[in-house]
């Protein structure tokens, strides 16, 4: 089969490689379409793993094949793919952090190599543990295999709304209006908040107001502390989610959040940055730091529900489509967007 192998830093070479072996417990997925995440493209771009590995993780296909022992599931079924599963029994996950749990970070769907995501080639196989317990979904048939790729990415920003609790009758502002803040957007105004929103191109602040941003500014805007208070009332905004990993974008959130609210890292930051802060503000203000990584189990089915009932419409977050084969490009484009580019999707 085709897949795109990491073979190092920046370097992604499409080669013919064996399609897995399944055992007893196992099922093949025939790769239809794989969404390109962020996570992704800073696996391939910084020195993070060893080579070689096949990523991907934004999953949807169709089962080719079912060991002797599954249950549950048939040949020709159309599935999207959790790529992690936890244990549901340790110290984290009974905490309900579940992206934190061993299990979880350790077992993972595979085309290759060292197990990680497998997405990015024509066939992946998923882990006794993981079919097993919940990691297949099976789609919808009046659902596409672009829709369902979004389940993944749609847990991982419900999990982050969820836990800065956000409710009806909020104020939220997003910074950053790429695929992941406009998907924010969506469900930020699906669960009856209002949802304001920051970027650097005109067409993305555009595209925020047309997804449901009650309003968008330029981040550069040296007003915007003012603009956000004076649509709060003069508070300031319940939560703040920072959907890019930018410092200045912290210290805006500090200017823009009210006193007792909230601000949540989604987007993680290079490693060298890092940001000095008066910790009386967060003493005297009471704003709460918290960070949301990965997806959670316990939102799974939610996060299904939303996408294949259409509660957000995921199609108009999809700008872009590559053949694998032409992955290195598609990475390319991500990372210098044109005005319009959204979400990537890969087709092996």
């Amino acid at each position: 089969m085709k897949a795109q192998v990491f073979r190092g830093v920046n370097q992604l070479s499409y080669e013919d490689i064996p399609v897995p072996t399944v055992a007893a417990d196992e099922v093949l997925v025939q790769v239809q379409v794989v969404g390109l995440c962020q996570s992704d493209i800073k696996k391939i771009l910084y020195p993070l793993y060893e080579p070689p590995r096949i990523f991907g993780h934004e999953t949807a296909g169709t089962i080719v094949s079912v060991g002797a022992e599954v249950q549950g599931w048939q040949v020709g079924q159309r599935v999207a793919v959790m790529h992690h599963i936890p244990c549901m029994r340790c110290g984290y996950c009974m905490n309900d952090n579940f992206s934190m749990c061993d299990t979880y970070k350790n077992i993972c769907t595979t085309a290759g190599f060292a197990p990680s995501g497998g997405g990015f080639a024509e066939y992946v196989k998923v882990p006794g543990h993981i079919v097993r317990n919940g990691g297949l979904i099976p789609i919808p048939d009046r659902v596409s295999f672009e829709e369902a790729s979004f389940v993944e990415p749609t847990n991982c920003c419900l999990k982050a709304v969820k836990k800065a609790q956000i409710a009806p009758g909020q104020t939220v502002l997003i910074t950053g209006a790429g695929p992941i803040g406009l998907m924010f957007i969506m469900l930020v105004k699906y669960f009856g908040a209002k949802a304001y929103a920051t970027d650097l191109l005109p067409s993305r602040i555009e595209k925020a107001i047309s997804v449901g941003a009650e309003a968008a500014f330029d981040a550069r805007d040296a007003n915007l502390p003012a603009k956000i208070h004076a649509l709060t009332d003069g508070m300031g905004v319940d939560v703040t989610i920072l959907a890019v990993p930018s410092d200045k974008a912290f210290f805006q959130a500090l200017d823009c959040t009210r006193k007792g609210g909230k601000i949540l890292f989604f987007a993680e930051f290079p490693d060298q940055i890092e940001i000095p802060i008066n910790p009386n503000i967060l003493y005297r203000r009471e704003i709460d730091l918290m960070g949301s990584y990965s997806s959670s189990y316990r939102l799974q089915n939610l996060a299904a529900d939303i996408v294949f009932n259409r509660r957000i419409d995921v199609q108009a977050l999809i700008s872009d489509r590559y053949p694998l084969q032409d992955l290195t490009a598609a990475v390319q484009r991500a990372i210098a967007p044109t005005e319009e580019t959204y979400k990537i999707l890969i087709y092996p």
